[in-house]
């Protein structure tokens, strides 16, 4: 008898190994891991965070510093690193500077979006109705201007400056996040277990945060990540427009229209920082696609 007692004790308990094991092999972390190319693209996103939040502690130069000595330095000019651009300024320093307002904009304005879309989209897809028709009315005509379309007509109205930029981007990102949790909410709130929370008398601010929310939140997540890579993109279309962010603030649009009019003397002011656009809007990309792989084991391939 103890014999066969302990063989189930050690039956069960190699069960229990093997059951964490199995948890551990499918955790989204791990599955994320076996993703190259979301491997690479966190790798890239962690680049430019550093490089944007740490270079100034590190590179200690002020990007609005000008010597007209050094007007469009080539790379490799004693002190300047990546050159100057067309008034003397270091552009390396520009570069880090810019990084951190570019990504300050972009995770800003994906924030409000998410807020204020999420909510509308989880009202809209639960109340249904007349409170749907109007949210989505709403969405349809905004959604009716291209995204960037949208953010300079906002801007116009606004006026240019860091907080604006934010603003606009959220707003114009309003529509995408609102869709994406109505629809989800509408394929979560027939679901069995939310008539049963409802027939336990549970609140509706409760159903919606405590129920629906927590189980849409996956799809919602790799929205963001893919819409931060939409907002620097927009952040740099303003400020390359004029719209966006001005001196003596800085950002990649900014220096790549500062580029522009020198592109033919100074190419290295333009290719270097639309090579930063292009590395930050390819990471989060690919991140994304791999998040959403991870997250939504329907998208896989």
């Amino acid at each position: 008898m103890e014999n066969k007692e302990v063989k189930r004790d050690l039956s069960e308990a190699s069960q229990q190994e093997m059951l964490l094991k199995e948890r551990k092999a499918n955790s989204a972390w791990r599955k994320l891991r076996r993703n190259k190319s979301a491997m690479f693209g966190l790798i890239l996103v962690v680049f430019v965070t550093l490089f944007s939040l740490v270079g100034p502690f590190i590179y200690k130069v002020d990007p609005a510093a000008m010597d007209f000595l050094k007007v469009n330095a080539k790379p490799g000019t004693p002190g300047l690193p990546l050159g100057a651009d067309n008034l003397g300024r270091d552009l390396l320093a520009r570069l880090i500077h810019g990084g951190r307002v570019s990504l300050i904009v972009a995770v800003g304005g994906m924030a409000v979006g998410a807020v204020i879309g999420i909510l509308a989209g989880l009202i809209s897809g639960y109340a249904g109705g007349k409170v749907d028709i109007i949210i989505m009315r709403v969405m349809d005509g905004m959604s009716a201007f291209p995204f960037t379309l949208l953010a300079l007509m906002l801007m116009t109205a606004l006026g240019a400056g860091i907080e604006n930029v934010i603003l606009s981007i959220g707003i114009a990102s309003v529509p995408g996040y609102a869709r994406m949790a109505r629809g989800q909410v509408l394929v979560v709130k027939n679901e069995e277990y939310i008539k049963a929370v409802k027939a336990f008398g549970a609140s509706n601010s409760r159903i919606l945060f405590k129920h629906l929310l927590p189980n849409i939140v996956s799809s919602l997540i790799v929205y963001a990540t893919l819409n931060v890579a939409g907002a620097i993109l927009t952040e740099a279309s303003l400020s390359f427009l004029g719209m966006g962010i001005t001196p003596p603030d800085v950002s990649w649009g900014a220096i790549l229209k500062d580029g522009q009019d020198v592109i033919r003397s100074a190419s290295h002011i333009a290719t270097y920082s639309g090579l930063a656009i292009l590395i930050t809007v390819l990471g989060f990309n690919l991140l994304g696609d791999g998040i959403r792989d991870v997250l939504d084991p329907k998208m896989k391939k």
